[in-house]
């Protein structure tokens, strides 16, 4: 006979196979729920406009915008456990998805930030043509002349004590360069 186990089955006899009820692992069963909490924490604290974007049921989209008003007391947490246990009755794959994309793309903003703001400063630094040949090479689209320009019109505020213009706008127009690219 094989190592295999098989509940109360008797060979000789087929009518007396007995079957057992399968009861849920309680700790995967917890570990489940506290994750779809800490979802639904998450989604509370988004705008209205991006927990609209995840088109849930209205009942559930007002609940969670209910939670998003309340401080952190009793009542967001009724609120809340009332949202855990809606979630649990809906596909979640879609939300799980949605939110991680939001997720990425504010994490990836925030690096297209960084960058630009790190080759603005790079070309604004001693004449910078040095740097502007490596970010052309790295981002070919650049209009070469246009920065040039824009260099050459903060290096002037700069010497003269005027607010940076042409610097706020070689970071704007670095930001929809690296944004377009990517």
């Amino acid at each position: 006979m094989n190592d295999e186990y098989y509940p109360d089955e008797n060979p000789d006899d087929d009518e007396s196979v007995e079957y057992y009820a399968i009861r849920p692992n309680k700790t995967r069963l917890k570990k489940e729920i506290a994750a779809i909490s800490e979802m639904a924490e998450e989604i509370s604290r988004l705008s209205p406009g991006l927990i609209a974007e995840f088109e849930l049921p209205e009942a559930l989209e007002h609940a969670l915008l209910d939670a998003g008003k309340l401080g952190q007391n009793a009542a967001r947490k009724r609120l809340l456990k009332y949202i855990t246990a809606q979630l649990r009755n809906i596909d979640l794959e879609a939300v799980q998805e949605k939110l991680a994309r939001l997720k990425n793309r504010s994490a990836h903003a925030v690096r297209e930030h960084h960058q630009a703001e790190r080759w603005r400063d790079l070309l604004l630094a001693d004449n910078g043509s040095e740097q502007l040949t490596a970010l052309m090479s790295e981002f070919p689209q650049i209009d070469s002349q246009h920065l040039r320009q824009l260099q050459r019109n903060a290096e002037k505020e700069a010497r003269e004590s005027k607010p940076p213009k042409s610097a706020r706008l070689i970071y704007k127009y670095l930001k929809d360069i690296i944004s377009s690219q990517e």
